[in-house]
């Protein structure tokens, strides 16, 4: 059963149109690849490489098998090869590093922006983390260190720490002649900071009003306070909601002491959605969405293979219940004929809770005032289509085997499955989430396992009760 987490970052993803022509990009760029190396026409498929912007390469990098992805990987343009690295998945960037030399490492990872290199180094292994940080100066070890130092799931493991302050009491020409000996601003820039000589965070001058605004002016007088500063530690699902709430471009993260210590801006926000939004499909099979697609088959089948087991173990449950009633089974063979009904109704039943509720939390939504009447409605749903669908499903029945008893238990047992199936869809969600359980990975196997259970022991035991 599929059912997404965190609804909301699904709702902003890229249109199916886009993601159309994403995917006939790639598949074009990799037939017309192929083309060129099958023709023996090297250098014209390294040219193909090098017209392609870093987050395509990586994309066809992981549309291709490991032998002919180290090929490519060398006639990657080292001045790009970080870039490319970051924009991998975590398993297929880590195989070819392991294939580099620590000097091309070292020498790929040069230049990248800060939070960048934190993502890449957080996965290094300790030797060639500690060649990486020789490698920077002073001031980038610094900052790199700052990044490190959170959660990679909060606000600060999404800054970058390259940020322009001034003070709030110089004038607007001021600081356009330090814009203009700077030389060049951090991309994404749409806002300096205002902090005081302890970086303490006031407001933010907007560039807008920059190079709208008297330059005799000071910035205090035209800089905003109402782009409210991000803690560092807030997590991120609560940094994706305020810039969502807010329709914020950047936004300012400070230390439990007001300081300031970095900046979050929309493409980093951007990739958070993806991220999430992928961990929820991929978590949904109890997949890691950072898997290498092309993996040993034994190394693919191992990882699968532990949702297979809690998958049959759930299944076993079920069996075991059909077991208890096998004498009914044996008298009225018409019941195993319609046994899967029950149990797939509620599963659907109980998806479509499931998928409200995740949105609901997802999205600040639900709490202890709100929570009682949200599963009163549940319910009251789930009661609803059951007595609808219960009609219909009884009368198919009797229209079937001309047996109105067979009806009245189906009936009866798809009241009971829908009813539970919705109280299980509010539940399990709140439940996983307060055990620290990621409701993408255990949610719908959990509600699975609760429909069929029910759906079959109110659809036999109903059965056993009235037609023997």
């Amino acid at each position: 059963m599929l059912h997404y987490w965190q609804t909301r970052h699904l709702l902003q993803y890229p249109t199916q149109a886009r993601l159309m022509e994403a995917r006939e990009h790639t598949q074009a760029n990799l037939s017309l690849l192929r083309e060129k190396l099958g023709s023996g026409r090297v250098q014209s498929a390294q040219m193909l490489i090098g017209s392609l912007h870093p987050s395509e390469v990586a994309r066809l990098l992981e549309s291709l098998p490991q032998t002919e992805r180290f090929l490519i990987w060398e006639m990657v343009d080292p001045d790009i090869g970080g870039e490319v690295l970051v924009e991998l998945v975590d398993e297929v960037r880590d195989g070819l590093i392991k294939s580099m030399q620590t000097d091309e490492v070292v020498a790929a990872l040069d230049g990248m922006e800060v939070d960048d290199l934190a993502d890449v180094v957080a996965d290094l292994p300790e030797a060639l983390t500690q060649e990486v940080l020789r490698s920077l100066d002073q001031q980038e070890r610094e900052r790199l260190h700052a990044v490190l130092s959170y959660d990679e799931e909060s606000a600060g493991g999404l800054m970058n720490v390259d940020v322009i302050t001034v003070r709030p009491d110089v004038t607007l020409d001021v600081v356009l002649r330090y814009l203009r000996a700077r030389g060049e601003i951090p991309d994404g820039t749409d806002s300096i900071y205002v902090v005081n000589r302890d970086d303490e965070y006031f407001g933010s001058l907007f560039l807008s009003r920059l190079l709208m605004l008297d330059t005799n002016a000071t910035v205090a007088e035209v800089m905003s306070t109402e782009v409210h500063p991000i803690p560092a530690h807030t997590p991120s699902e609560e940094v994706v909601w305020e810039f969502e709430n807010r329709d914020l471009l950047s936004a300012p993260v400070v230390d439990d002491d007001n300081r300031l210590v970095g900046r979050i801006t929309i493409d980093d926000i951007v990739d958070e959605i993806r991220d999430e939004a992928e961990h929820a499909l991929m978590g949904a099979a109890g997949l890691d969405e950072e898997d290498d697609m092309f993996a040993p088959v034994v190394k693919s089948a191992r990882r699968r293979s532990l949702w297979l087991g809690v998958n049959l173990i759930t299944a076993f449950l079920a069996a075991s219940v059909v077991d208890l009633f096998q004498t009914t089974l044996d008298k009225i063979v018409l019941l195993a004929v319609l046994m899967p009904v029950v149990p797939s109704m509620g599963g659907v039943a109980g998806n479509q809770s499931l998928v409200v509720i995740a949105r609901a939390m997802a999205l600040g939504q639900i709490d202890h005032t709100n929570a009682p009447g949200i599963l009163r409605k549940e319910l009251l749903v789930g009661l609803l289509n059951g007595l609808a669908w219960s009609i219909v499903v009884a009368a198919a029945t009797y229209l079937w085997f001309g047996d109105w008893r067979i009806g009245t238990v189906i009936a009866g047992a798809m009241i009971i499955n829908l009813a539970v199936a919705a109280l299980a869809g509010f539940s399990v969600p709140l439940t996983l989430k307060k055990m620290d359980i990621d409701p993408a990975l255990a949610g719908g196997v959990v509600l699975t396992t609760i429909t069929d259970v029910i759906g079959y022991m109110s659809f036999l035991g109903l059965g056993a009760l009235y037609l023997l």
